[in-house]
C-alpha cells in the first residue's frame, strides 16, 4: 500500500510538469509570441516589447521567490501555496483571449501574460522542492528527467491540438488539419489563435487534478506565531552564509547566467523565426513540435546520463551545444545560411533553423532536468524550498538581462540577427562559472 501511495505521489508530481508546460510551449514561444509579432506588424518592435515585458515579470519573481520559499519551509505548507499560484496562472492565461487584433492593448496583454507567468514560476518553486522526497540520491536524476520528458509530451500534445483544431491560417480560414476552428471562432478576428490563452488555462485546471489528489505535504505541527519573522530571519542567515558555501554560490551564479540565456532562446525563438524568416504561426508551431519531441527524448536520456555520471557533466555538455547553436542562429537569414547566399525562395534557411531548433529542444530539456537535480545536491535538505526560492532568484535576478540585452541590441542595430548575439556571451560566462561547482556541493568538502 505504501509503495502504491509513493508511486501515485511521483506521478502526481510528474503531472505538474504536464499541466504547466503549455504556458512555455504555447504562450511563451510558439503561438502567442508570434501572434504578438503579427499584430504589431514589426518583428523588431515585437522582439523589443516582448523582452521588456517579460523582463519586468522576472524582476517581480526575483524579489519574492526567496521570501516565499523560506516561508514555505518554515510553515511546511507548500501545496496551499501551489493552489494560490495556480489561480494566478489560470487568470493570466485566460486573459490573453482579450488581445484582439483590432483593439490590441500591449500593456493589458503583457499584464495578463506576466500574471500567469508569475503564477507558473512560483508554483514551480514549490513543486521542484519536493524532488528530493521522491527518491534516493541515485534516483532523483532519473526522476527529474522523466518528469521533464513527461512535461514536454504534455506541451507537445497541447501544441498539436492547438495547431490542428484552433490555429487557422488567416488566408485559408482552416487549421493545419484542414478544418475551420470550432465553437464559431472567427478567423478574421484571430479568435482561433487567441483561444490559446483559455486552452492553456483549461489544460492546467484539468491536469493538475492528479497532483492535488496524490501529492501531500509531510505532516507537520501547526505553524507557531511569528512564522513570517522566523522565515525572514532564516533567509537572512542563508544569504549571509552564501559566500562561505562556495559551491552552492558558484552554482547559483552559473545557473543564473546560462538559464537566462536558455530562456532567451525559448522566448525569442518564435519571434525570431517569424521576423527573420517570415514564418507563419503555423510554421512556427511545426518548429515547436520538432523542438519539443527532441526535448522530451533528450530530457529522458539526460536523466539517465545524470543518474550514471552526475548532473555536472550533463550541464557542461548542454551549455557547449547551446553556445554553438546561438552562434549558428546569427548566421541564418532568408538570403544566406552560414555565410552562403541562397535564393529568397530557398527552403535551406528553414531547414537549417529547424535543425537548430531541434538542438535547442534537446540540449534545453536535458539541461533543465539536470539543473534541478544539481541544486538538490548543493542545497541544505532542511531548507529545500528556500533553496529553490534562491534558485528562482538566481534565475530571475538577471532574467531581465537577456530580454533587455536582446531588446537593446535589436533596437540599436535594427536587426533581429544582431539582437540575439548577447546569448552567446551569457552561455560562455555560465560555463566558466561552472568550474567552481563541486559535484556533491559543499557537503563534499
Amino acid at each position: 500500500m505504501a509503495d502504491t501511495t509513493h508511486r501515485k505521489r511521483i506521478w502526481g508530481w510528474f503531472f505538474f510538469d504536464w499541466a504547466s508546460q503549455p504556458y512555455n510551449t504555447l504562450l511563451l514561444t510558439f503561438i502567442f509570441g508570434p501572434y504578438v509579432k503579427d499584430v504589431l506588424g514589426d518583428g523588431t518592435a515585437a522582439q523589443s516589447a516582448w523582452g521588456f515585458g517579460i523582463g519586468a515579470a522576472g524582476i517581480a519573481i526575483a524579489l519574492l521567490a526567496p521570501v516565499l520559499g523560506a516561508l514555505a519551509d518554515t510553515s511546511g505548507r507548500r501545496v496551499r501555496w501551489i493552489w494560490g499560484f495556480s489561480v494566478l496562472y489560470v487568470v493570466g492565461a485566460s486573459g490573453l483571449w482579450f488581445a484582439a487584433p483590432d483593439d490590441f492593448n500591449l500593456l493589458s496583454t503583457m499584464t495578463f501574460f506576466a500574471l500567469g507567468l508569475i503564477g507558473m514560476e512560483f508554483a514551480t518553486i514549490f513543486t521542484n522542492s519536493m524532488l528530493p522526497e521522491l527518491g534516493t540520491r541515485e534516483e532523483i536524476g532519473r526522476l527529474s528527467g522523466n518528469g521533464w520528458a513527461f512535461g514536454y509530451l504534455g506541451g507537445l500534445l497541447a501544441l498539436v491540438i492547438m495547431l490542428a483544431v484552433f490555429e487557422a491560417d488567416p488566408l485559408t480560414g482552416t487549421t493545419m488539419a484542414g478544418i475551420t476552428p470550432p465553437f464559431g471562432l472567427d478567423v478574421a478576428a484571430r479568435e482561433g489563435t487567441r483561444f490559446v490563452g483559455p486552452l492553456t488555462a483549461l489544460w492546467y485546471v484539468v491536469f493538475m487534478v492528479p497532483f492535488f489528489l496524490w501529492v501531500r505535504d509531510p505532516r507537520t505541527a501547526r505553524p507557531a506565531p511569528g512564522t513570517f519573522a522566523t522565515a525572514i530571519a532564516g533567509l537572512g542567515r542563508t544569504l549571509r552564509r552564501l559566500p562561505q558555501t562556495r559551491s552552492l554560490f558558484a552554482y547559483l551564479l552559473s545557473s543564473m547566467v546560462y538559464r537566462d540565456a536558455l530562456n532567451g532562446m525559448y522566448v525569442f525563438g518564435g519571434i525570431y523565426a517569424a521576423g527573420v524568416l517570415g514564418w507563419s504561426v503555423t510554421q512556427t508551431g511545426i518548429f515547436g513540435i520538432v523542438a519539443i519531441v527532441a526535448g522530451a527524448v533528450f530530457a529522458w536520456l539526460g536523466g539517465r546520463a545524470d543518474a550514471a555520471f552526475g548532473p555536472r557533466p550533463v550541464i557542461a555538455a548542454c551549455i557547449l551545444v547551446l553556445t554553438c547553436i546561438a552562434v549558428g542562429v546569427v548566421f541564418i537569414s532568408r538570403t544566406s545560411v552560414f555565410g552562403i547566399g541562397v535564393a529568397p525562395e530557398s527552403s535551406l534557411p528553414d531547414i537549417a533553423f529547424m535543425v537548430l531548433g531541434a538542438g535547442i529542444g534537446a540540449a534545453g530539456g536535458a539541461l533543465q532536468s539536470a539543473s534541478r537535480t544539481m541544486l538538490v545536491r548543493q542545497a541544505n535538505p532542511a531548507r529545500m524550498t528556500e533553496a529553490f526560492g534562491l534558485y528562482a532568484l538566481a534565475g530571475k535576478a538577471t532574467s531581465f538581462l537577456a530580454p533587455l540585452l536582446i531588446g537593446i541590441a535589436t533596437w540599436a542595430s535594427a536587426s533581429q540577427q544582431i539582437g540575439v548575439t548577447p546569448l552567446i556571451g551569457l552561455f560562455v560566462l555560465g560555463l566558466f562559472l561552472l568550474r567552481w561547482v563541486k559535484p556533491d556541493g559543499d557537503r563534499a568538502v
